[in-house]
């Protein structure tokens, strides 16, 4: 995998930045943030939706699903 080079830089930058960061609240931050976006989806969705994905899920293992051309074809008749 090559690494654009803007985005190594960037990289770098924010890096030596953030070693003379002595602002605790901001450290506090950027962690929270980093928490934020590597906790995983599945958490921060509601039951409703963990429901409605099982139902999906099992409806796909059942073989109930409609092909793409199947389901084109009832949309269409919507529009």
């Amino acid at each position: 995998m090559k690494l654009d080079p803007t985005l190594l830089n960037q990289k770098l930058e924010l890096i030596q930045w953030l070693s003379t960061v002595e602002d605790s609240s901001l450290i506090k931050k950027i962690m929270e943030l980093r928490k934020k976006e590597t906790s995983d989806w599945w958490n921060s969705i509601s039951n409703q939706e963990k429901e409605s994905i099982n139902l999906g899920l099992k409806d796909a293992a059942a073989g109930k699903l409609n092909s793409h051309d199947k389901a084109r074809e009832i949309y269409d008749k919507w529009l």
